[in-house]
């Protein structure tokens, strides 16, 4: 009969008798998945189900002492059902353009975005939506080296205060040292070719760099930072400025300080630094 069932499964008798043999082995790999899945799910639910199969292996091994592989990591995600929520492409890209009275720079940086730290510093503004649909905006600088937010400014308007705030919140962050090479680097907009602002930052001692025209990715990791921000806050959620500038700040505070990147060598973003200047 066994014989009979083998041949009309088509499977060989050696391989159905080495998978009863081999139940053991499955039941305990079931039972060591289970684990893994358990501590796997803490993770991903801590980041309320926004973080991927890298970020997982690096809190595996940074928070947990865990070495996970990734593709042991994937097939439990898969197996788990485990699924990230997919960034959405913001649709309000465009916040100004520039007229002819406001002139452009080169784009000097040319994404060599890895330099040393403070040479290089990205700027942008994004918008944002209260409970109620107030629309607000939220301007940033990153040091495209270590990936840390170095200087931010939340507003209810598009006037150039904006911009200029954030300027004064950057030149706190650095306390005043600005690198002799350092690199302001932002988009055509409005705001970053104002000739007031242009003046501002000429004199703050940074050279000005501008993506072409219609090229996000000149401006790439600010445009990721955004979107890392987007999936894992929701702004909606906030009745108040106040209160989403609170949210703001926590997740400015964990996004330097606690999330990990891969591509900073499974470090944070403050780790990094540390690790630059010390080496």
């Amino acid at each position: 009969m066994v014989s009979f069932l083998c041949e009309f499964a088509g499977v060989k008798r050696k391989s159905y008798y080495a998978w009863l043999k081999a139940e053991d082995k499955r039941i305990e790999r079931e039972r060591r998945d289970e684990e893994d899945y358990q501590l796997l799910k803490k993770i991903y639910d801590e980041s309320k189900k926004k973080i991927g199969g890298r970020q997982i292996k690096m809190h595996l091994e940074n928070d947990y002492g865990v070495n996970m592989s990734l593709n042991k990591i994937f097939r439990l995600t898969r197996k788990f059902n485990i699924q990230s929520i997919i960034r959405r492409r913001n649709p309000y890209k465009n916040i100004a353009k520039a007229t002819q009275e406001h002139k452009t720079c080169s784009n000097i940086l040319k994404r060599k975005f890895v330099q040393e730290p403070g040479m290089v510093l990205l700027t942008d503004i994004t918008y944002l939506y209260l409970e109620n649909r107030t629309v607000v905006y939220l301007s940033c600088v990153k040091d495209g080296t270590t990936r840390e937010i170095v200087a931010y400014h939340l507003s209810t308007s598009l006037e150039m205060q904006i911009v200029y705030k954030t300027l004064d919140h950057l030149m706190a962050s650095l306390g005043g040292n600005v690198h002799p090479e350092a690199l302001l680097h932002s988009d055509q907009g409005f705001h970053y070719t104002h000739p007031e602002y242009r003046k501002r930052v000429k004199e703050l001692g940074f050279t000005q760099s501008m993506s072409r025209k219609g090229n996000c990715l000149d401006n790439a990791p600010m445009e990721s930072f955004f979107g890392h921000f987007k999936d894992e806050v929701d702004a909606t959620t906030c009745k108040t400025v106040a209160e989403l500038r609170r949210k703001i700040e926590d997740y400015i505070e964990y996004y330097n300080s606690a999330r990990y990147q891969w591509g900073l060598k499974k470090m944070t973003p403050e780790q990094y630094r540390g690790h630059l200047l010390a080496a």
